[in-house]
Parts: structure tokens; sequence; C-alpha cells
């Protein structure tokens, strides 16, 4: 039997060379091509049994050379290189077919894997997926996922995989706040086929259940006191498009039953109405709580859960990906230089040191935070450990209170009090973006308890709303 053939296209000299010796210890037989065009023509010529492409080459970029190779050999696997990994390029490399998605510097474990996965799926001896279809939809930008490391490219693979699927296909995003989970929602829903329907988002923790159920399913005339005319619900107004449901972990036991029943008959009645309207839309729902153990506790409904786990995101908190903040940190810089006219150009090396050690409880969404301030603060081209505050070593602002304000017990204790109450408020508001009714559940007190204590320090939500 002879051995498979693999093809290598490359501009660089160095990594054709790295996978001839790669590919003959592992006793393949290699062919290499320079540029998109070569690569194609040996592709008709030879037929090799597996490709390595990568995306930026002269004449003919990978992603064109990969739309074409489906159409000469569809059956071989192409695995595309890149040497800066985005969701944009990973996203579509998936789309258009392709078998893995690598990133530079290349490990040769991951070169070996690989190519024994891609022929064991070539061999049969495990199923290969179906061809995704040929997608036209683009990222749109403002919600791209910014990220290069190891558990962000596979996020943008599984966001390309998800995005092929039909509606009927349910999307559950599991992350800690602050992580963009509505972000992958928005880039699912921007990949997919249906890309220019709505996306209609709601948080299902703002608004109490009674008008909740009428912003969901809409109401007729006359269906309640102040129902003067018929108003259309979220699920109808979705059309096609994508429902996102924020906080679908915190739903009471009797709307869990309600959107239960949609999930299983596509379809539903508006309040006071007896006629069936089908439900068109895509389902995700996101949640930042163990829904697994809510179901072990009774707390959520296993029925439901499995209907809206049929793909499951779990998005890393930006403590697990660290290699990802000074990326993050940069995007930051620019998006608010540019916003408040500010000629920042970087971070000095103390600065970036200070931004590599805090945790990041509140994730990207404190970063982001941490990085608007220092621009605004910062009056020259480069931002110092200054303007960042006091992060950095300490696990939380609790370290950061004063542990006296004068020699009489009672009057410290009272200062401590006093900055405990504010930074504690500030941070919970910071994390739900102004939402009162979110941070006052996520501090286990009343919204009025909540709200009479931001009163007390004069804060108000609106500061915190973007």
């Amino acid at each position: 039997m002879e051995p498979e053939t693999v093809l290598v296209v490359d501009d660089d000299p160095k990594i054709l060379f790295a996978f001839r010796q790669v590919l003959k210890k592992e006793g393949f037989r290699s062919l290499v091509a320079r540029d998109g065009e070569e690569a194609l023509k040996k592709i008709s010529e030879k037929m090799p049994d597996l490709i390595f492409m990568d995306i930026t080459m002269p004449r003919l970029d990978g992603l064109e050379v990969l739309k074409k190779v489906k159409e000469i050999r569809e059956s071989a696997p192409v695995v595309i290189i890149t040497g800066y990994g985005t969701m944009k390029t990973a996203v579509r490399a998936v789309q258009l077919g392709a078998f893995e998605y690598l990133t530079k510097p290349l490990d040769l474990a991951k070169i070996r894997d690989v190519t024994r996965r891609a022929f064991a799926v070539t061999r049969g001896s495990i199923a290969s997926s179906e061809r995704p279809v040929c997608l036209k939809a683009d990222i749109v930008d403002r919600y791209e996922l910014v990220g290069k490391s190891t558990r962000m490219q596979e996020i943008y693979k599984l966001i390309g995989s998800i995005s092929t699927t039909p509606n009927h296909t349910s999307v559950l995003i599991v992350g800690e706040s602050g992580t963009g989970k509505e972000l992958v929602a928005r880039a699912v829903h921007a990949n997919s086929a249906n890309a220019s329907e709505p996306f209609v988002a709601i948080n299902c923790t703002v608004l109490p259940e009674t008008l909740l159920e009428s912003e969901l399913f809409g109401y007729e005339k006359g269906a309640f006191t102040g129902a003067g005319q018929r108003k259309l619900g979220k699920f109808e107004v979705a059309g096609h498009g994508t429902i996102f449901l924020d906080e679908v972990g915190n739903l009471s036991e009797s709307f869990q039953q309600k959107l239960l029943r949609v999930l299983q008959e596509r379809e539903f009645e508006r309040l006071g109405g007896n006629d069936p309207i089908p439900v068109n839309a895509r389902f995700i729902a996101a949640t930042n709580r163990d829904i697994g153990r809510d179901v072990k506790k009774g707390k959520f409904r296993e029925d439901l859960f499995f209907r809206l786990n049929v793909a499951k995101v779990l998005l890393p908190p930006l403590r697990e990906r660290k290699e990802d903040i000074v990326l993050l940190a940069n995007y930051f810089l620019q998006k608010y230089g540019g916003r408040l006219k500010k000629p920042v150009k970087g971070f000095s090396e103390g600065a970036v040191e200070v931004l590599q050690s805090n945790s990041y409880a509140g994730n990207v969404r404190e970063l982001e935070n941490i990085v608007e301030r220092a621009v605004m603060l910062t009056k020259a081209e480069v931002i110092l450990p200054e303007a960042l505050g006091d992060i950095g070593s300490s696990e939380s602002w609790l370290q950061g209170l004063p542990p006296t304000h004068s020699t009489r017990f009672h009057e410290s204790r009272a200062h401590v009090i006093k900055t405990f109450e504010r930074n504690f408020l500030t941070e919970l508001l910071a994390r739900h973006r102004g939402n009162v009714t979110a941070a006052a559940k996520a501090s286990r007190m009343t919204r009025q308890n909540f709200q009479r204590l931001m009163a007390k320090h004069k804060i108000r939500a609106e500061g915190f709303r973007r």
C-alpha cells in the first residue's frame, strides 16, 4: 500500500522544511507549494490526501484556495494555518469546510495529531462531519471577540460550526459575568445564513415575570387592563433571526415551563389570543450559573436544560487566558483613545506588568473599565501604572480598604464601612452595567435595600450604563 500524500502550502521555506521532516518520520509522502496558484495546480495533478495551507500567501490567499479545493477535491481534508488567529478568519475557515485551524508558531505534536485525525476520517475510522455550507455573512466588527489564546481559537471554531446549523439548533453559552457571552451570541448570528434577520436580546433578570411574558409572547388588544392595542412579542419580532435570552438561569419555575413549551412545539400564542404563531428564530441562552448543578438541586428543569444545551459554548474567564490581556488592553486603548480623542499610543512596561498581575474578577468588562479610565486620566502618550488605579496584587477592592481613619475605634470603623459599601456598590453596578435589579440579585439584597444604600452614597445607576 502506497503512503498517503500530504501537500503543504506556505511561502516560508523553514515551515516547508519542518513539515517535510515530520511527515517523513510519520511515513507520509510530502508535496510542497509556495503560493495558491501552484497549490491548485498540484492538487489537480497529484490529488493529495491531506492539505496544510497558510492563509497569507502571494497571488492567491488560503481562503480563496480553500473554496476552489472543495470544488476540485472535496473529500481531501484541508488544515488552515495562520500567523495571527482572529475570530473572523477562524469562523470563515470552518464555514468554508476547513478540517482544522492552526495558529503559528506551529507545534510539531499538534501537526502529528491533526494529521492522524485527518487520515482517520478519510479512512473511515471515525465519522466525518457534513461539509458546512458556504455563507455570505461577514463578522460585524462592533461585536468581534478579541483573543489569540488557544482557548479562544477553539471558541472561534465552535462559532463557525454552530453558525452553519439550522435555527432549530439551540445554543447555551456559559461563562462568568464579563466574559463576553452576548458577543458570542451576536457572532453566531452575524455568521449565520440569517444574519440579515433581527437579533433580539432580552435580559431575563431585568423585568418582572408578568412583564417578561408580555414582552416575549406579545398580547392582543384587551388582553389585560391597559392593553389598548395588539403588541407583537420578541418571539414574533425575531422572525428567522436570533432570540438571545441572557441570564436564563434566573427564570422562575413557572416561566421555565412556558419557555419549554415554546421550544418543544416551536409555536406560541399571544396573551389573550388563541391562534398559534410559529417560532422560526434560533434560541441562544446565556448564564453565569452552573445550570447542571441547579438541575440536580431542582432549581432548573432538566428537560429545558436539554432543550437549550444542544450546542454549548463554555467561555473561559480572563484569568485562564492571560496571554490575551495585553491584546485586549491595546484593543480597548484604541477604542477609547479614538472615542475620547486622546493621543494615547500605548502602555509603559510597568503598566503592562500591573495589567498582567491582576486576577480580573470582573473579567474582560473589568479590564475594559480599567483601560477606559486610564485613557481618560492620562495626559501623555503612554499610560503609566499610576493611571491604572490600585489593581494588580490585590484579589479585590477589599484589600484596598483603609485600615484606620483615626485613633478612635468607632470613627475608624465607620470610615471603613462607608468605603466598603461604596466600593461594593460601584463594583456590582459596573459588572452589571447599571442594572440595579441584577446587581441587587447578585448581592443577595432586596432591590429596595440596594437602592436605599445607593441613595445613601449618592450613587446613580445611569453613570454605569453604556
